[in-house]
């Protein structure tokens, strides 16, 4: 039997983890943990400087008081006495695409799990109502399935992006560049009730290429994107550039 680690970053009552995790229990043996509370944004983030507390829920799913990567790595390292085959994060509720996913706590997780030397996949549902988490879920039972069949690079995840429409709706999977969204607009400047200054994070950036093959592009035209990401950030073709570069220094 194969064995799925699935962890989230909007915490371990949302939706999108109670979808995924009923999906992928029809065909492998399921394990859930995720954070006690909604850490999205949180990156690769890992809690350093206070203990992590768990919490056995009543339906079997484990809540983690740290971050997506906290869960993970507890997860794998110390509450399961087998190890998982896959690390499958998500269902987000919302995008992971383009420069969003440096900042993606769905994708980090996922990320962690790879960085522990398993296969892992992040899945987002991408719309404005998220009502469709089903659709979501099937992409991910079939993507699993073919990870089994076929591991992908051992440096490499799959982040995925779904349409919020209906199985019959979507016109098929796309293997995916990530896009680029022009920078944030600024903060928000107010006052808390007491009058003291606060400050929100501001929307994000307009897409600024969302041309074909991005997963902007994929997904704003009903087809799921695929995108493989990898661990290793080096930008090796830069690494003779860049020695002549400190020669000059």
């Amino acid at each position: 039997m194969i064995n799925i680690l699935v962890s989230n970053d909007d915490g371990v009552s949302a939706p999108g983890i109670a979808a995924l995790s009923e999906a992928l229990s029809q065909y492998y043996q399921v394990k859930t943990v995720g954070p006690d509370r909604n850490c999205s944004g949180a990156s690769n983030s890992l809690t350093l400087t206070n203990p992590l507390r768990i919490n056995k829920l009543d339906n079997g799913y484990i809540s983690v008081s740290g971050t997506p990567t906290d869960c993970v790595h507890l997860a794998i390292r110390e509450l399961y006495q087998q190890e998982p085959d896959i690390v499958v994060s998500g269902i987000n509720a919302g995008a992971n695409m383009g420069d969003d996913t440096l900042y993606s706590g769905t994708v980090a997780a996922a990320m962690e799990g790879r960085f522990l030397g398993l296969p892992a996949i992040a899945i987002s549902l991408v719309g404005r109502e998220l009502k469709h988490y089903e659709t979501a879920a099937h992409f991910a039972c079939k993507i699993v399935a073919g990870l089994v069949k076929k591991p992908i690079a051992h440096d490499q995840i799959l982040n995925v992006n779904v349409p919020d429409l209906p199985l019959a709706e979507i016109k098929g999977i796309k293997v995916t560049r990530l896009g680029a969204r022009h920078k944030a607009e600024g903060m928000v400047r107010t006052q808390d009730p007491a009058g003291r200054e606060i400050f929100w994070l501001g929307p994000p950036g307009d897409e600024q290429d969302a041309s074909e093959g991005t997963d902007f592009h994929a997904v704003a035209n009903g087809y799921v994107s695929v995108t493989p990401l990898t661990v290793d950030l080096t930008a090796y073709e830069q690494l003779s550039t860049m020695k002549q570069w400190i020669e000059h220094l």
